[in-house]
């Protein structure tokens, strides 16, 4: 197995987000709606394989099973080209700090993919909830079944950082998201190979989810998820889940309960945890190496 010495991964890292602030702005686009697309495929299918588990198995391992299958999203997005706007956080950056690129071009870059990573989450959402997640009679009469509640389920718990304190909490949770998973993406860019990229990617991304952080990426996702579903409930199960709770999920307060304070703490993850400690501990051995 082949991988390269860290200084390396660095200097990589760098030149990667050089290459990506370089591209024009329909293909940062359309590589972010790819990249949202595939997050959503994790999330959703690590929404259905979770479904029931924690009945049987206990709370722990229904998160594991989550976090297990998760990864499928990043590995894709690594191993394919996509752009995504946590990843982006972190390597972008980086990029000014080697290659002293403007901060401009990587706001640019962030605007464009983030807007695609939030098209693709939508549409994959859409697929979901109308798709797996429902049950549909001849008269054209919508159900939603078990992995629809527990979508549900998790689109309320998404929008429930109501208050000060937190809405801290899903600030440091998205900030330990986005440590995690640009450790992923340096892991990612350490081996050569396919199986190495694979292990490197899946166990920081593992541990991200299965310890229940925040991914502003995935929450595009996991709440549209919800918001297509919640019209299709029935009485017994709005009853069941709370009216007052079902009432709660907006697309209002997908964006002032989560997705904001989440995003910001995502940027804080990548560009400071990684992008910053990184540089500052590798900028001697990385000059030495031009």
């Amino acid at each position: 197995m082949v991988f390269h010495p860290p200084v390396a991964i660095v200097a990589k890292a760098g030149d990667a987000g050089k290459y990506k602030v370089g591209l024009p702005a329909w293909n940062m686009l359309l590589r972010g709606f790819m990249a949202g697309a595939y997050i959503a495929i994790g999330g959703a299918l690590a929404t259905t394989c979770a479904t029931g588990v924690a009945t049987f198995l206990g709370a722990g391992m229904a998160k594991l099973i989550l976090g297990a299958v998760f990864p499928v999203g990043l590995i894709i997005i690594v191993l394919t080209g996509a752009e995504l706007f946590t990843g982006d956080a972190m390597l972008a950056p980086m990029a000014a700090f080697i290659h002293k690129i403007s901060w401009a071009s990587i706001l640019n870059l962030w605007i464009w993919v983030y807007i695609g990573n939030l098209i693709g989450s939508i549409v994959y959402a859409y697929i979901m909830a109308f798709g797996p997640f429902t049950g549909w009679s001849a008269a054209g009469a919508a159900t939603v079944n078990a992995f629809g509640l527990n979508a549900m389920a998790i689109a309320i718990g998404k929008v429930g950082y109501v208050g000060g304190a937190a809405t801290w909490s899903a600030f440091l949770k998205a900030i330990g998201c986005n440590w995690l998973v640009n450790l992923a993406v340096l892991l990612g860019i350490c081996a050569d190979d396919l199986i190495g990229k694979f292990f490197g990617i899946w166990f920081p991304i593992m541990a991200f989810v299965s310890s229940g952080f925040e991914h502003c990426v995935a929450n595009m996702y996991f709440i549209p998820a919800g918001l297509f579903l919640q019209p299709y409930l029935s009485a017994d199960q709005i009853a069941t889940i709370g009216a007052e709770k079902v009432a709660s999920l907006t697309w209002v307060t997908m964006w002032t309960n989560n997705i904001i304070v989440v995003t910001i703490g995502n940027i804080v993850g990548g560009l400071v945890f990684v992008g910053v400690i990184y540089w500052v501990a590798f900028r001697e051995e990385i000059a030495a190496l031009k």
